[in-house]
């Protein structure tokens, strides 16, 4: 990520604080018939230092055969208890990288594909960011309602924690 600006190394921060501890995103690609599908899937990152997310999926679902021919995705992550979420663009690729594999694989992978790194039906998918639009809502519960019914009384919207359109180069 050395071409990057301090910038966009602290909006990756960012966001890596917001779905560090959600395991599970929701990756949006077009499927052949033209309709968009959501499949979830377990975000192996340890950072997002490279400006990207990384999944394993197997080659028995459509999700790598999609991503060949429309790269095009969404990653979506929701923490209602927290009140963060957080919607990721970016392209796809299947990826080959066996030394990113080797450092991701985990026993939870395991559990999945039983024969690791050497699996026939595992695949390793790499999407690079380029846009994230996330909501960080930092109000508890009671101000939030507070703010609400204040809304709807004067009928100014409510202001509410933050929200943030980031893209990266």
């Amino acid at each position: 990520m050395s071409t990057s600006t301090l910038s966009e190394r602290l909006d990756y921060k960012h966001l890596w604080a917001l779905i560090k501890d959600m395991r599970f995103g929701m990756l949006t690609h077009r499927h052949a018939d033209g309709t968009l599908r959501a499949h979830p899937l377990t975000t192996q990152n340890k950072s997002l230092d490279e400006g990207c997310l990384y999944f394993f999926v197997s080659k028995a679902t459509e999700v790598g055969q999609r991503l060949r021919q429309d790269g095009d995705v969404n990653v979506s992550y929701s923490d209602p208890h927290k009140d963060h979420y957080v919607s990721i663009c970016g392209r796809a690729t299947v990826s080959n990288d066996r030394a990113k594999m080797e450092r991701l694989f985990n026993a939870m992978t395991k559990a999945w594909f039983p024969q690791g790194l050497d699996d026939p039906n595992l695949e390793f998918i790499e999407i690079r960011i380029s846009h994230a639009e996330f909501w960080d809502v930092k109000e508890s519960k009671v101000t939030q309602l507070v703010k609400m019914a204040s809304a709807a009384l004067t009928g100014n919207p409510p202001e509410m924690g933050e929200h943030r359109e980031v893209h990266f180069s």
